[in-house]
């Protein structure tokens, strides 16, 4: 690196190499608080009709398998995790 000149050395720190830009840029945050809203309570919707569904212990346990899973992915994408 001590032998590059400036250009060079720009050439490593611009932004396109250092990954793509996935944030969400808005004007405002109104959307994303409406669609955060929508989202909560369609998920507490659903999640109050998949537990008023359970019948017995198979289906929790069919249940907590899946929330695992969810959970398990969740934490396998992100862009944070230390590999």
């Amino acid at each position: 690196m001590s032998h590059m000149t400036e250009n060079q050395r720009m050439q490593f720190d611009r932004p396109d190499l250092r990954g793509p830009d996935r944030s969400l840029h808005t004007r405002s945050n109104r959307p994303m608080i409406i669609y955060s809203a929508i989202a909560i309570v369609v998920a507490g919707v659903l999640g109050w009709q998949a537990i008023e569904r359970i019948d017995g212990w198979p289906s929790l346990i069919v249940l907590g398998m899946i929330v695992v899973t969810t959970i398990g992915m969740i934490i396998a994408v992100s862009p944070y995790r230390k590999a």
